[in-house]
């Protein structure tokens, strides 16, 4: 056995709530390409989305905590709950860095996110030191960064399932248990979650 850093897929959201999407791309990204693990980093509150329909950060939290709690390569992070507000993906992957140098962490994210990636704080920096396990997104491509050595696109399934149809489903008293973990649909249920 080498000494070799654990690569850590970093999976970014707001995660409200978690949905078989999710943990769909997850597992591809466990299966199909060379990642040991999948770490679901849990967004805090963004200023600049609505907060009316967004949980708690912490029944959000514990919803991803209930979706991976029988994956083993599969973990939660609340790394930026603790950073300042507005969290910069920069800032967090620094910090993690810093803390489990047996790691070598990566950005999985959709192409959507390309066309205003420009707007990133210290993008440069992040394309020069981390990689991307970059997936389709319904609608949209990498356009300019395609030919970037550290962008990676894998042929993930794309899925066109959003947390937003889900809450709006609850709502509608719709059953919607094919689409998230058993478990975080049950404690979605018990709580009353989404339901007004």
């Amino acid at each position: 056995m080498t000494n070799r850093q654990k690569k850590t897929g970093l999976l970014f959201g707001s995660f409200n709530p978690i949905h078989s999407g999710h943990m769909i791309l997850a597992s591809y990204m466990l299966e199909f390409t060379d990642l040991d693990e999948v770490w679901f980093v849990v967004s805090p509150q963004n200023p600049l989305k609505e907060k009316k329909s967004l949980l708690a950060d912490y029944h959000r939290l514990a919803l991803v905590r209930l979706a991976v709690e029988d994956h083993p390569k599969m973990q939660v992070s609340d790394i930026e709950f603790k950073m300042p507000k507005p969290s910069y993906t920069i800032d967090t992957l620094t910090w993690l860095s810093e803390k489990y140098k047996n790691r070598e962490f990566i950005i999985i994210c959709g192409t959507d996110v390309f066309p205003t990636f420009h707007k990133w704080k210290n993008y440069e920096a992040l394309l020069q030191q981390y990689h991307f396990y970059v997936y389709p997104r319904p609608g949209s491509e990498l356009s300019s960064y395609e030919k970037q050595a550290n962008i990676n696109l894998f042929p993930a399934p794309q899925m066109d399932i959003s947390s937003s149809f889900i809450r709006k489903g609850i709502y509608k008293k719709k059953d919607m248990s094919f689409w998230m973990p058993d478990k975080v649909y049950e404690y979605i249920l018990e709580m009353h979650f989404y339901e007004k």
